[in-house]
């Protein structure tokens, strides 16, 4: 995405690119476009920033006047947002408060981005938190008093359009709040991460339904495990979160300790590899996720590619070949599907593992070879 940056200009890229690397909030930039037609440059993106496992904001600035403070566009469902307040002033009327950052915009300051986005989620959790305070349901505000002294809790109104319930104003409610007091960040030695990895449980309530439990955390933690990987514990009736939360923790880190072992098996796995295929052309020295080695049958040349699962041993690697003689008609070497069919046992030692995956290469490479070899004579 950072090449698309390139269409819009200096100035908004400058903000955007200091907003992406000095946000402690794991912010994206999901697209980028122009409002107007054939523009020299873009001027609008949409922003995902967290919050309630969600994401929120569309920013809009304008091409021919770059340095001009941008406008935030909420969804519809959050028309009554108003992040700007407003006071009286003398003449009894409304003034706007001369503290938002978008008041003495400095386009040429490239902070102004971050600070402005840090202000609009601080105001629009306490919109949120004030739309929950105004509804008449004492399981919620039950719920929101037992986990208070947490640091971090973020609750949800969600109005939408689908009726829930009988009562227009009874919709969706969520709770969500940062689990486990630990630095998730120094559990693998040599991690690249930069921003401090956190793990969220999202409680949604609806009335005539049972609570649904949801697990979120920052995308960089799914080298070391992902959700599907997460097992969480039942919610009992009649439970409430501060007696879910503790058993939810301990398991959620035994999960954890788990995933950093599975580091260590993943990079025996490729220091194996080493023994039958020779030193890997490149591997991932921190998760040990991927690995990639060159074979030669014959006068064939190509490549292996490795992609091991978070769960390896119990789940397999993926195996892709590429072919280091032939190309598409893009130019781009000619792959194999990914592989998974091959021998496995969870049981057996790496060594074996690699001489299994070894002896299932002999025989494929010669199939592969063959495809290589028609799929390069069709495009004569």
């Amino acid at each position: 995405m950072s090449g698309a940056f390139e269409s819009l200009p200096p100035l908004i890229a400058a903000q955007l690119n200091y907003l992406l690397a000095h946000s402690s909030l794991p912010v994206k930039v999901e697209q980028i476009w122009s409002g107007c037609k054939n523009a020299q440059y873009s001027d609008r993106f949409t922003l995902l920033v967290p919050f309630c496992l969600d994401h929120i904001k569309e920013i809009i600035y304008n091409a021919y006047y770059p340095s001009a403070a941008p406008d935030v566009v909420f969804p519809s469902e959050d028309e009554d947002f108003h992040p700007l307040p407003f006071l009286e002033d003398d003449e009894g009327g409304e003034a706007r408060a001369d503290k938002s950052s978008l008041c003495n915009w400095d386009g040429k300051d490239p902070s102004r981005l971050l600070a402005l986005i840090h202000e609009m989620r601080y105001l629009y959790i306490h919109h949120q938190r004030r739309r929950v305070g105004e509804l008449d349901d004492p399981r919620l505000k039950f719920e929101i008093n037992t986990v208070l002294s947490r640091e971090g809790i973020e609750v949800c109104r969600i109005s939408g359009t689908e009726r829930l319930c009988n009562s227009s104003a009874d919709r969706r409610r969520e709770i969500c709040c940062a689990l486990l007091d630990m630095d998730l960040n120094k559990l693998v030695p040599g991690c690249p991460w930069r921003k401090q990895q956190k793990i969220h449980l999202q409680k949604t309530l609806v009335c005539t339904k049972s609570p649904a439990n949801k697990i979120g955390f920052f995308p960089d933690l799914k080298m070391l495990f992902t959700v599907d990987d997460v097992k969480l514990p039942p919610w009992l009736n009649g439970m409430c979160m501060a007696e879910y939360l503790p058993n939810l923790e301990e398991k959620l880190q035994e999960q954890i300790l788990e995933a950093v072992k599975a580091v260590g098996a993943r990079r025996q796995f490729i220091e194996a590899l080493a023994t039958i295929f020779g030193r890997p052309l490149e591997a991932d020295p921190v998760f040990c996720r991927t690995a990639t080695v060159l074979c030669v049958s014959g006068a064939f040349i190509f490549l292996v590619h490795f992609c091991i699962p978070t769960q390896f041993p119990k789940h397999q690697p993926i195996l892709t070949l590429e072919s280091s003689l032939h190309v598409d008609l893009q130019g781009r070497p000619i792959k194999s599907l990914p592989m998974m069919e091959y021998p496995w046992s969870p049981r057996w030692e790496t060594g074996h593992m690699v001489e299994r995956i070894f002896e299932f290469l002999v025989e494929e490479c010669l199939s592969f070879k063959s495809y290589c070899i028609e799929a390069s004579s069709r495009q004569q």
